[in-house]
């Protein structure tokens, strides 16, 4: 399947170099600014599409990398350098680790992450600026540029703010390179009532000398090239569109340095003050993080013959790549690969509104991460609204219909059937063992397995034909509806029936069904790589084993026969449940959470603080209003008694979980609690939490109860559970609590016992005070499980019962 399946690029590989005869494709996503977390909008954007595509391309068995970074340098950077009180290298090493973090966890499988503040990025740079230099393509001429007296500096773009010229838009935070809200790039100085971001005053027009790059001399080449490669790379209509919008707008001078110190030095004696503008530098980081990725880079980059560029972005970066870039590498006079496939998003909406990473609307990378949704629903979720033609909308009932019916009741549905059914013991199923078909069926023969079949080929056609076109969220609804077609064959056939009635004809079926599992998890290994991950899992087969789909090796021609696929006799391992149902109240309780601006969640965050704190000191008060003056014998005894102190409750993480042999509903866990080896925990939540849910998960643990025997198996600890009517839900201490630390309650202070004594009925007389609150923060007595990390909660359960 290629390399890095995985994620982030894990350790360095050998770099893969174009090969002679085969298909060569080098693979670019937008690379995402540095000076915030990225949000859904961003991910789906360019970066998730190029990883589906990439995936793909793997999967075909073509010679591909993905190429991608963070983009460092400009004033966005350093306004946000300002606005945090740093130095511009230090928010782009703070955000580099963030995006590459949140990456990671979305499985992007980028063969190099950079970033554009390298030293390769300046050697780059100025090369490709040297060779236009010497071509005559650049001019030098006086600007009149924003200067601020307060500052005493000339304002960059992004430093000014205003209100936009463009008739009926007017919007009044316009940025001085581009109205956020009508899209129509600008100058600071065509703004009204212009104002300097920094300190609000309003600034004064100066004279500055700039270089600029005559886009109007470089007319014909490019457009030699827009027509020519938009229709052999099929261009998406909305990058043709706004393309021809440019040319025929006409081509006007673009100034391509800018009075700033953080970014690439102009290597010229007469502007050795100035920095290259981003949009000319960061189109250049594609090269850059290739040149870092392997010293050979040139092979890629300089290789039009052997080598096809693929470049994903959303349709504001349009321009920079269709018309700038292209322009700039033309302007060298070199043979470089010029990009043949550019492929366009619209914007994602928030909601009621639109994702904004100034305005910290929306869901942003993190916020996935913590709502415990798994990264293969956040995956698919994205990609089948990915706005290809117009724009989406991303609203939370959504979500959960798309979880509930296609993912859930649709895939998991189809796939657990199947391996359900083959686990099943001997007389009632297959004993884990896929089953031979005898020499009389056939399945030529069997009507719906050959309807199966043709119906199968067709799709695993279309999805190549999609896929070949970038076409991802039509690729993905093929895959899907092979699971549909999946299903339907095996309510037509009515396995279970068979199985009693004609073993042989229900093995072809069940072998068939398999197959298809098989087939599914691969052609959908593009869009969802840890869902076919768990799905090779529990056929038991490992990841090396993935159907390729290569022409030459035939792949494409097995697949149309899913009988075959998978070879009789192969034991596969357990089947579970792949997904999980996404709750009404969950749902509602995720709107409210991300609701208004990551500043609403800030104020929010904090007034639950507060309250968290007031609660705090009425129950201290109430606490020592409680307690009459006692001889210091009698309150020992009775603090003995009653404190919470006297329960040892930890931070542990479940290191391995796994059904009991002889126990349905009982689960048993290893769990490190800080002492150096794992605690053996019975615990009876089968019916509530999915095994994949109990894997390496931080849990409150309470550890000094007597050990219990539980149907064979000696349980050492007790893991704390909150309920209401039939939901269960673990209670998670912050993801940052260290694992042994002992979970405290604020105003009780005192040691813990050695063992509970269960004639006194310790743990029973706290527990009935132990309760989660309206915040789903759990409490004893209205005060937090507090860890040094923070408080303990639950998902969704609201004044529920710890036990």
């Amino acid at each position: 399947m290629g390399d890095n399946k995985d994620g982030v690029v894990e350790g360095r590989k050998v770099p893969k170099l174009p090969i002679e005869g085969k298909r060569n494709i080098l693979i670019t996503s937008a690379l995402p600014y540095v000076n915030n977390v990225p949000h859904l909008g961003n991910i789906i954007g360019s970066v998730l599409s190029a990883d589906v595509f990439a995936r793909y391309c793997r999967l075909r068995g073509y010679n591909a990398i993905y190429m991608c970074g963070t983009d460092e340098y400009g004033t966005a950077t350093e306004t946000k350098a300002l606005e945090e009180n740093c130095s511009p290298k230090e928010i782009c090493d703070k955000y580099h680790a963030i995006h590459s973090e949140v990456y990671k966890w979305f499985n992007i499988s980028f063969d190099e992450f950079g970033r554009t503040s390298t030293p390769q990025q300046t050697e780059v740079c100025q090369a490709i600026f040297k060779r236009l230099f010497e071509n005559n393509w650049l001019s030098e001429n006086t600007m009149q540029q924003l200067y601020c007296d307060t500052c005493k500096r000339f304002l960059a773009d992004r430093l000014v703010e205003g209100t936009c010229p463009t008739p009926g838009c007017e919007y009044d935070s316009a940025r001085g390179d581009q109205c956020e809200k009508c899209g129509k790039l600008l100058n600071p100085t065509e703004l009204k009532d212009p104002r300097c971001k920094v300190c609000q005053n309003s600034p004064r027009i100066r004279d500055t000398n700039h270089l600029f790059l005559e886009l109007p001399l470089l007319k014909d080449r490019l457009e030699k090239y827009i027509d020519e490669m938009s229709v052999a790379g099929s261009w998406s209509q909305n990058a043709i569109q706004a393309t021809h919008a440019w040319l025929k707008e006409g081509l006007k001078s673009r100034c391509i340095t800018r009075d700033l110190k953080w970014g690439v030095p102009v290597p010229h004696e007469k502007f050795r003050d100035k920095v290259f503008y981003v949009w000319f530098d960061a189109p250049i980081g594609y090269v850059s993080i290739t040149s870092c990725y392997t010293p050979n880079w040139e092979k890629w980059w300089k290789n039009p013959k052997n080598v096809e560029l693929y470049q994903f972005m959303g349709k504001d970066n349009i321009p920079f790549h269709t018309v700038m870039f292209p322009s700039t590498l033309l302007g060298t006079g070199e043979d470089w690969t010029l990009m043949k496939t550019i492929s366009v998003t619209e914007y994602l909406n928030y909601e009621a509104g639109k994702f904004s990473k100034s305005k910290g609307i929306g869901v942003f990378g993190n916020d996935a991460k913590d709502t415990n949704i798994p990264v293969e629903v956040w995956r698919y979720y994205l990609l089948t609204n990915r706005p290809e033609v117009s724009d989406t909308l991303f609203t939370w009932p959504d979500l959960q219909a798309k979880l509930n019916s296609e993912l859930l009741n649709n895939l998991g549905n189809f796939i657990n059937r199947v391996l359900s059914f083959i686990a099943k013991p001997s007389g009632q199923g297959y004993g884990s063992i896929i089953p031979d078909v005898p020499d009389d069926v056939r399945a030529d023969s069997h009507e719906p397995t050959k309807k199966l079949a043709e119906k199968v080929a067709e799709y695993v056609e279309q999805y190549i034909e999609a896929m070949e076109k970038v076409k991802l969220k039509q690729g993905l609804k093929i895959a899907m509806s092979i699971s549909g077609e999946g299903n339907a064959y095996l309510q037509e056939c009515q396995f279970w029936r068979l199985y009693k009635e004609n073993q042989s004809l229900c093995s072809l079926v069940m072998k068939t069904a398999v197959g298809l599992v098989y087939l599914l998890a691969c052609l959908l290994e593009p869009f969802m790589p840890s869902f076919t991950l768990e799905v090779f899992k529990q056929i038991n087969l490992s990841n090396e084993m993935h159907l390729s789909l290569c022409d030459e090796k035939g792949d494409v021609d097995r697949a149309k026969r899913p009988w075959e696929i998978l070879t009789a006799g192969h034991k596969i391992g357990t089947p579970e449940p792949l997904f999980k149902e996404l709750k009404d109240e969950e749902v509602e309780f995720f709107r409210k959470k991300f609701a208004g601006s990551q500043a609403d969640r800030i104020v929010r965050a904090e007034a639950e603080a507060e309250k968290v704190a007031q609660q705090l000191k009425k129950t201290k008060i109430s606490e020592k209003k409680k307690q009459p003056a006692k001889s210091a014998k009698t309150q020992a005894t009775a603090e003995l008694e009653i404190s919470i102190t006297r329960l040892d409750i930890r931070v542990g993480l479940i290191v391995k979980a796994q059904k009991h042999p002889d126990a349905d509903s009982l689960y048993v866990e290893e769990i490190d609690v800080g002492e150096g080896q794992t605690r053996t925990v019975v615990s009876g939540l089968v019916k509530h939490i999915p095994l994949e849910e109990m894997q390496n998960r931080k849990v409150c643990v309470l550890c000094n109860l007597k050990p219990a025997t539980m149907r064979g198996i000696k349980s050492q600890a007790m893991v704390l559970a909150a309920s209401n009517d039939n939901t269960v839900e673990l209670v998670d201490p912050p993801s940052s609590a260290r694992v042994g630390e002992r979970v405290t309650f604020p105003g009780f202070e005192g040691e813990p016992d050695e063992m509970l004594n269960p004639k006194r009925k310790v743990w029973e007389t706290l527990q009935v005070d132990l309760r989660t609150n309206a915040d789903l923060v759990a409490c004893y007595k209205g005060v937090p499980l507090t860890t040094s990390a923070g408080i303990c909660k639950v998902s969704s359960i609201s004044n529920g019962t710890i036990r």
